[in-house]
């Protein structure tokens, strides 16, 4: 089947998308579609804009994606919400991780508290495909980009932070947070002159703690903890 892709517009992203559906004579889980924009409904029709979205057909070599997409929507079905799943990037390239994105009414209820929802849905869909193929494979799992918008709150808040402990000469403790989002942290301040960042804390109560490098002019340092930051403190340094 040759390579075909189509922009559409509507009122509506899931309108734009079924659309290119119907344009194309397929489902939704043989297409990809990236959101160009979601529309603005304006006021009394002034102002408003169309939604618009690239759809872009998959091949059979995209399995992991289509095993994927089959995968999440079978598990949405179980959960009586009103989303839909979508295929954001096939992962066709060997260093590109296959992409679903969930867009709906009840989006919200699919990320959960900090994302805690979200990472539980993408670990159990990780486990299935990875269970189903002979090679290792990852998909992410994301909620209307919601993981984008994440990312870059947490880089704001980790300069935002390292601006603090070099202007004060003090270590800072971020609150306790996931894997993912402290590698964020780790990431984003690698290259920030005057600061470092250790990982500490077992499970849950894992943090990321940021601190001014060792030559720093100050002899005291003073520690800032979260209040509800409980628990026992690992003395590893380890950057996860």
């Amino acid at each position: 089947m040759e390579d075909q892709s189509l922009i559409r517009s509507a009122k509506t992203v899931e309108e734009a998308i079924e659309l290119a559906t119907l344009e194309l004579g397929v489902g939704r889980d043989e297409i990809e579609v990236d959101v160009i924009s979601n529309g603005r409904a304006g006021i009394l029709g002034i102002g408003s804009e169309p939604a618009k979205v690239r759809v872009q057909l998959i091949t059979e070599t995209d399995g992991v994606a289509s095993d994927a997409i089959h995968t999440v929507r079978e598990i949405l079905s179980l959960l009586n919400v009103e989303v839909s799943p979508t295929i954001r990037n096939s992962g066709k390239q060997p260093e590109e991780r296959a992409i679903i994105d969930i867009q709906g009414e009840d989006a919200g209820l699919i990320i959960g508290k900090k994302g805690e929802t979200l990472r539980a849905l993408q670990m159990v869909v990780n486990m299935i495909i990875n269970n189903n193929n002979d090679r290792s494979v990852g998909v992410i799992i994301d909620v209307e980009k919601y993981r984008d918008r994440r990312y870059r709150e947490l880089r704001i808040l980790a300069e935002r932070t390292a601006q603090r402990v070099r202007n004060n000469d003090e270590e800072i403790a971020l609150e306790p947070m996931p894997a993912g989002d402290r590698r964020v942290i780790h990431s984003t301040l690698s290259e920030f002159e005057g600061v470092e960042t250790i990982s500490s804390g077992e499970g849950i109560q894992r943090k990321v703690t940021i601190r001014p490098v060792e030559n720093s002019s100050s002899s005291e340092r003073k520690t800032r903890q979260p209040r509800r930051t409980k628990g026992r403190e690992s003395t590893e340094t380890q950057q996860d």
